[in-house]
């Protein structure tokens, strides 16, 4: 256990850290497979440009890398071009 205020804090502010990025992971994960999920043009579209738009939200706040979010935007852009009116 840490001893000193500056390492506690440091505990502290990591533990908050991690929570949400889990959570922002956990959602990223979650639309990807619902864009993936969609069979049809109409109800892909909602779902892929909301993934698209939170994949930039959280590249701009630094919680994804930037490689990484192009490249999960790549392939839902691939698949949803591919999907059937």
């Amino acid at each position: 256990m840490a001893s000193h205020k500056s390492a506690k804090k440091r505990i502290r502010s990591s533990a908050k850290k991690r929570e949400v990025n889990k959570r922002v992971e956990s959602k990223i994960k979650t639309l990807v497979k619902k864009t993936f999920a969609a069979n049809s043009k109409e109800e892909g579209e909602k779902i892929y440009k909301e993934a698209v738009a939170y994949l930039d939200r959280s590249t701009t706040k630094g919680k994804i890398h930037g490689n990484n979010a192009a490249r999960k935007k790549a392939a839902l852009t691939k698949h949803f071009n591919n999907l059937k009116s």
